[in-house]
């Protein structure tokens, strides 16, 4: 395992599409927010920086996998912001990189649960590879082979599986945060595992019109809020084991647990433009006010974790996420532009601050609040980065597509559907710190370490 905070070996397509730029020295990231060429520039740049952590393209390297430290979910998130790199600058340098990859990880029933990640796959890594399938049919980036999955096929498989997976047994239902009864983890029911099939039902109602979407996105967010993971004013919790019946919270605040249900509630009202929605729209909003400092204000950071130097791998990538559900909102919830327009400005210009760090002067930091490198580097948050940068161009954009209005992506509702087992010899090889796909939030070891790292900003 490669020590956290060490630069990884560049992969030799990272190092060649660097050369391909013509850069012979330090190119650190400079951007004007107000010019669509100098964000994309710096976008480029950015992005170049984090694709020379991901070596799947390799000879010999399963594509889709990112080398230790980091987890399987997060290569998903990273086509999912290669997706949106794509979309935002019309640069299609990795369109095929994210293809292969993708594909690659869908697995045999198209629901990205490949027998490389059996062992170990949580109910929220599925998601993350979900919302990227989604978001490439929403911006109709370029379809597979007319022989291989689709991209809205791919969502509607994630969303099949783990509707069978609803558990009542439990708190009253909800998703649990691992999926196979043997991971560590399996008892505990978290936000963001209910959070993101809530948000995938969502899409999927908007996208395809078809109701059973709907309704399921009503159910997940109904049990959010009757289970207590969701405040009445829209704080969000981690979660709660449910061996005392979720009684017990882990009140603990994460950025993407926001934003995971604020796109959620955004394509919701945007399909039903019914009030409760757009009032659930704003409420998720204003209370994740909590998450922009004063000072630089209205820059986004991890304040559970953060100001603490107690950010985990996975930890260091979640504002992101927010960044980039934020962006997406103000196209399907336009009356939110003014209030999130703002923060994006202000984060994008103090996260472009901090990618000054390396040879290469490209490396960006965890702390965008210090406006300037904070000599700390890690693929997580330079994926962060690139998120909430490229996300200020949403305004050059055009709004995602659905199956009636412009989508060419085909879907099969009864994706994923085929029953399928573990690979016996996948359940018998050892455990490597690649196989640990899970988000790592909570484990019960890790329940206790939060207890002394964040515990402090835990609510009454």
């Amino acid at each position: 395992m490669r020590a956290v905070g060490h630069a990884l070996k560049p992969s030799w397509a990272g190092l060649l599409a660097i050369l391909l730029t013509g850069a012979s020295s330090v190119q650190a990231v400079q951007m004007n927010i107000d010019d669509e060429h100098s964000i994309k520039a710096a976008s480029k740049k950015v992005a170049l920086n984090m694709m020379s952590y991901y070596t799947g393209m390799n000879p010999g390297d399963n594509p889709g996998n990112l080398p230790d430290p980091y987890y399987w979910w997060e290569a998903g998130a990273m086509f999912n912001a290669l997706i949106d790199y794509w979309f935002y600058t019309g640069d299609d340098t990795w369109n095929d990189i994210t293809q292969q990859g993708m594909l690659w990880q869908a697995g045999d029933n198209m629901a990205f649960m490949p027998n490389n990640q059996t062992k170990t796959e949580g109910n929220d890594d599925q998601a993350f590879w979900g919302f990227a399938a989604l978001s490439a049919a929403e911006r109709n980036f370029p379809n597979p082979p007319a022989d291989k999955p689709q991209w809205l096929e791919m969502a509607q498989a994630v969303f099949n599986t783990q509707a069978a997976r609803w558990d009542p047994s439990s708190c009253g239902g909800g998703l649990r945060w691992q999926i196979f009864t043997w991971n560590n983890g399996y008892t505990y029911k978290n936000t963001i595992s209910t959070g993101g099939f809530f948000n995938i039902a969502a899409r999927l109602a908007k996208y395809t019109g078809n109701t059973t979407y709907s309704q399921w996105a009503e159910k997940a967010w109904d049990w959010t809020s009757d289970v207590g993971f969701m405040t009445p004013d829209y704080h969000f919790w981690d979660g709660a084991s449910d061996l005392d019946g979720c009684k017990k919270m882990n009140k603990i605040e994460w950025t993407y647990n926001s934003g995971v249900y604020l796109l959620g509630a955004a394509n919701m009202w945007n399909l039903t433009e019914e009030p409760k929605w757009k009032n659930r729209v704003q409420g998720i909003l204003d209370a994740g006010a909590v998450f922009f400092a004063e000072h630089p204000k209205d820059v986004l950071y991890e304040r559970a974790c953060e100001t603490v130097n107690t950010c985990m791998v996975d930890q260091r990538s979640f504002k992101g996420y927010l960044a980039r559900w934020m962006a997406a909102t103000t196209q399907l919830a336009p009356f939110t532009y003014d209030q999130i327009m703002p923060k994006l400005k202000a984060t994008g210009i103090a996260a472009a601050k901090s990618c000054s760090g390396g040879d290469d002067g490209t490396t960006c930091g965890m702390k965008w609040i210090d406006e300037k490198w904070d000599k700390t580097r890690d693929f997580g948050q330079q994926m962060a980065a690139l998120e909430v940068i490229q996300s200020n161009l949403i305004n050059r954009v055009a709004a995602p597509v659905t199956d009636d209005k412009g989508g060419t992506s085909k879907g099969n509702p009864d994706a994923g559907n085929v029953p399928k087992k573990p690979d016996p010899a996948t359940l018998m090889r050892p455990i490597t710190t690649a196989d640990r796909a899970g988000a790592g939030i909570l484990t019960v070891m890790m329940i206790i370490g939060i207890g002394g790292s964040a515990g402090w900003l835990c609510w009454d």
